[in-house]
């Protein structure tokens, strides 16, 4: 089986959103960097060369390939912020109904700038769905 392409890296999260073009994407950025570490109680790493990841957990699938992913994370894309593991939990539902403006992926959320959505339920999303991750998904074998 091929290796996973995103995996963390040395790379300082804050010295990769300090380079973001975009300034608004840019201070977006640095507040999911402070909201994430405290709603996960995990510092930042670099997933590959855009996402910064908070935590990880492990994972298995019947098919055989496994390995570790960040339980929640994001990445200040040009088009939009990319908010992983925030809608896995069996909570997410109700809270992204009062979230505000944003778009769903397989297993992204998209947020056009943070201004676009109440940072109280998305800091909930992000708890939940962190503790979910590490409470439900993580496969420790």
């Amino acid at each position: 089986m091929s290796a996973n392409k995103t995996a963390p890296t040395a790379v300082d999260p804050t010295e990769f959103i300090s380079a973001v073009p975009h300034p608004t994407r840019r201070a977006d950025a640095e507040v999911l960097l402070g909201m994430m570490e405290e709603a996960s109680g995990q510092p930042p790493t670099m997933w590959g060369p855009t996402i910064v990841g908070f935590g990880s957990y492990h994972y298995k699938y019947d098919s055989g390939r496994e390995g570790d992913a960040g339980a929640i994370g994001f990445s200040p894309r040009s088009a939009n912020l990319a908010l992983y593991g925030l809608t896995i939990a069996p909570t997410a539902g109700p809270l992204l109904a009062k979230l505000g403006k944003h778009k769903r992926g397989a297993s992204c959320l998209y947020v056009n700038k943070l201004a676009d959505v109440d940072l109280e339920v998305l800091t909930q999303l992000a708890r939940d769905g962190y503790r979910y991750m590490m409470d439900v998904v993580h496969d420790p074998s």
